[in-house]
């Protein structure tokens, strides 16, 4: 990747959020009701939409994924009452 960036930019992905928001899903697809917006439980329990959003940034040009693993932490948790 070093040797990528000494001759052009490397694009990332874009928002998940709103991928994700795109796509409709309901609680079940999150796992139930309390767990429904956790986007985090979506890589369990629908796979197939995360893979889809990611390739969808590949299609667009992306070179880089990544992935945010703020929601895992303490505080996001301990503010976050379940639904």
């Amino acid at each position: 990747m070093l040797e990528i960036l000494k001759s052009r930019v490397l694009f990332y992905d874009g928002g998940m959020g709103t991928q994700v928001q795109a796509r409709e899903l309901t609680a079940d697809d999150f796992g139930g009701k309390r767990w429904e917006g956790c986007l985090d439980y979506l890589s369990i329990t629908r796979p197939d939409v995360v893979e889809s959003i990611h390739a969808a940034y590949f299609e667009a040009g992306a070179d880089v994924i990544e992935t945010s693993g703020g929601s895992a932490s303490e505080r996001p948790r301990s503010i976050t009452p379940p639904r």
